[in-house]
């Protein structure tokens, strides 16, 4: 199948083949039968990739600012190294698509394969979306008209947040695609509906949907104008439904608003407001996010999980649906709008036709033949077939870590990349154009089932690294897993088993004990007599509650997830057992704060350890920062690119111009370890161990706090 990105390096839009998606639990396989270009929004995408780094910072100021910060972190080098990561990868286009269901999840109850549906999906020839973001489309309704439901949602939401009664006036601001479809909403809703727009095409089309149109010319005063057509009064809503850098428009929607007036953003404006605007006649004023509750929510547009309809009203979906209502119902003309049609063949010319004009409704239309398109695997490399040699690699997952680090250090390591997959396939075909992979899927199972793949790299969500681990093992596969290695002490007590039954190799992405200045450390310590005294503070920084790391079912918390790595880390340095571990949490409100911590560990030896996980911390303090006391020495590393030595006259330390937390190094040792037949390069007690002691410290953070001396048998 085909689908629809555009380059954020220069700005071109392209077609690219991409595995058929596949449904599973929540999901819905869509196949396409039209979409809608949502011409401000995609000319936003499309102008950023065509403009200079120069024009980007400008309108991006605190993109920019985050990456003077990263360069004085992490140094010139890596931060170079990460934009151009990001740039490379180029983003999907739509959220507009109107379609036949071709398959359902197990846990989708409402649909069925043969529904005509309208989805948020993007420009594709097949689709995967979760069913909270589907409705079915009414008999009698056009594909056409249908896929205009996303776009006319997010009107419909704006004027639920305005909550104009029958008879109240209301002025929509910005007479675009949205702007002429919320036009349409307010007048089927009973109100008196005013159009702005300096377009006085628009305008004409507007006062067709029975709006009284202001043509926003040069000299008419537009707060006069609607004033007199109040009656003195002013209006009792504003949508603004215009895109503009400038702060003026919302200063006129004040200015025309009546005393307790509302004005709801829907599109951008400058928002430098002025008090005396809103202060005099107390005015509300609300951003509206897209098209309803649910938006940007993972619970609800990734598992799947619906808001119940008397609690939450009107969701993302049930708002598609309402519109759809209005459509069948003859009360919403989406049609009337286009002035542009394109076989989804020919859509690069839409883009271009989008950058050149000003033109409404573009839609895009599709053949409609299944047969040829649902290929769940394509090549991407067909240059000569994979050597026989071992360290072929089945790479599953490919998220920003994955593709950003992992991928590179591994090819560095002249692994040889066969194939890699993602749920959705998109992700994994970007990924592997760019590191060369051979091959890209969206069927997972297919990897552990390839006789020429000998390896598999696990790069997945926190949740569901054990299972594919044992099944990789089952399989007979050598496995590299990025932490964690489990969430669950029943998950690792599975993972172990399958690892010692197994002809295939285990190693977990525990990077940090190969950075090169982990690795002086150790010779450093070689000739200690006593115990060391460490303590590692992570400065990690805040991340949102609702983050899927976050979530204890899916990325397990910060702990397990993070901390893991200092765990091994501390483990490593000193060289012997953990025998005891207490977690000290700190507290807000009477609620436990997990990702702001002390891990205390006491080791087989005596030595002891302080690992502080900190998320409140400032930025410009170094994030990671490892100081080891012993023998009346001391050394510090700052961030993996300083190391200073105190005491120890034959080792100076260093500084790195670029951070190396040692990811080349550990890829490096993982394959030659491969190919030369030997053990892992992390001893699978050690990591059976560290995974039981974080998993472990995990659950006593989210208590509050505790002590413990049990782990798993590699511990004892």
């Amino acid at each position: 199948m085909k689908q629809l990105f555009q380059s954020l390096n220069d700005g071109n839009s392209f077609l690219l083949d991409v595995p058929t998606p596949g449904a599973s639990g929540p999901m819905l396989v869509v196949e396409s039968r039209a979409s809608v270009v949502s011409v401000g929004t995609e000319r936003a995408v499309v102008d950023f990739g065509r403009a200079s780094w120069v024009e980007r910072a400008r309108t991006q100021p605190e993109k920019a600012w985050k990456a003077v910060e990263k360069i004085r972190a992490e140094g010139l080098a890596s931060t170079v190294h990460a934009i151009r990561n990001h740039l490379a990868s180029p983003i999907a286009l739509g959220y507009c698509q109107a379609g036949i269901v071709r398959e359902v999840g197990a846990s989708v109850r409402d649909f069925q394969v043969g529904d005509r549906v309208v989805t948020n999906g993007p420009h594709a020839d097949i689709v995967r979306v979760s069913h909270t973001l589907a409705a079915k489309i009414p008999d009698g309704l056009s594909f056409e008209a249908a896929a205009f439901a996303p776009l006319a949602a997010i009107g419909l939401q704006g004027l639920r947040l305005a909550n104009p009664t029958l008879g109240e006036t209301v002025v929509v601001y910005g007479l675009g695609i949205i702007g002429l479809l919320t036009v349409q909403i307010a007048r089927a809703s009973g109100c008196r509906v005013i159009g702005i727009d300096r377009s006085a095409a628009r305008c004409a089309m507007a006062e067709r949907f029975g709006a009284i149109r202001l043509v926003a010319a040069e000299g008419l005063d537009l707060v006069s104008a609607v004033t007199e057509l109040t009656g003195g009064v002013g209006v009792d809503a504003v949508l603004m439904t215009l895109a503009t850098d400038s702060d003026e428009p919302m200063h006129l929607a004040a200015a025309m608003s009546r005393k307790r007036g509302r004005i709801v953003l829907v599109g951008v404006t400058g928002l430098k407001l002025q008090r005396g605007d809103f202060y005099a006649k107390e005015l509300s004023f609300q951003v509206s996010c897209s098209y309803g509750a649910g938006r940007y929510d993972p619970t609800h547009e990734d598992v799947g999980v619906d808001y119940p309809l008397p609690y939450v009203r009107w969701t993302e979906a049930r708002n598609f649906a309402a519109v759809l209502d209005l459509m069948a119902d003859g009360r919403l003309d989406p049609v009337s709008l286009v002035t542009h049609r394109f076989p989804f063949e020919d859509a690069a010319r839409a883009y271009d036709a989008i950058a050149g004009g000003q033109p409404l409704g573009v839609v895009l239309s599709y053949p409609g033949t299944e047969s040829d398109r649902a290929v769940r695997v394509v090549t991407l490399d067909t240059r000569a077939p994979t050597p026989a040699r071992a360290g072929v690699i089945g790479w599953i997952g490919a998220g920003d870590f994955s593709t950003r680090m992992l991928m590179p250090a591994f090819k560095h390591a002249d692994a040889i990349l066969a194939v890699v997959a993602s749920n959705g396939g998109v992700s994994a075909t970007m990924a592997g154009r760019r590191h060369g992979f051979q091959r890209a899927t969206s069927d997972v199972q297919s990897i552990l089932t390839d006789s020429g793949v000998d390896t598999v790299v696990v790069a997945t969500r926190h949740a569901s690294h054990a299972d594919l681990v044992v099944r990789s093992l089952e399989a007979g596969k050598h496995v590299f897993v990025e932490k964690p290695l489990a969430l669950t002490q029943a998950d690792l007590a599975r993972v172990d088993a399958a690892a010692r039954a197994s002809l295939g190799m285990l190693c977990v992405g525990f990077n940090r004990r190969f950075a090169p200045h982990v690795v002086h450390a150790r010779e450093v310590l070689a000739t200690r007599v006593g115990p060391l005294a460490l303590t590692i503070t992570i400065n990690a920084g805040a991340i949102p509650r609702l983050h899927w790391t976050q979530d204890p079912a899916v990325g397990g918390g910060r702990i397990v997830g993070e901390a893991c790595h200092f765990i091994d880390l501390a483990r490593h340095l000193v060289g012997s057992p953990i025998r005891r571990l207490q977690v000290l949490t700190a507290e807000q409100a009477g609620a436990t704060v997990d990702d702001i911590c002390l891990l205390q560990l006491r080791f087989g030896d005596g030595s002891v350890a302080t690992i502080q996980y900190l998320a409140n911390g400032h930025k410009g303090y170094p994030k990671e920062r490892v100081e080891l006391f012993f023998d009346n020495r001391v050394l510090r590393i700052d961030d993996f690119r300083t190391m200073k030595v105190w005491g120890a006259a034959s080792h100076r330390g260093g500084w790195r111009a670029k951070q190396d937390k040692g990811h080349f190094a550990l890829a490096n040792a993982f394959v030659k370890a491969i190919r030369a037949g030997v053990a892992s390069p992390i001893p699978l007690d050690e990591l059976v161990e560290v995974a039981a002691v974080a998993i472990e410290a995990a659950e006593l953070a989210r208590r509050g706090g505790g002590t413990t001396s049990t782990f798993s048998p590699a511990a004892t």
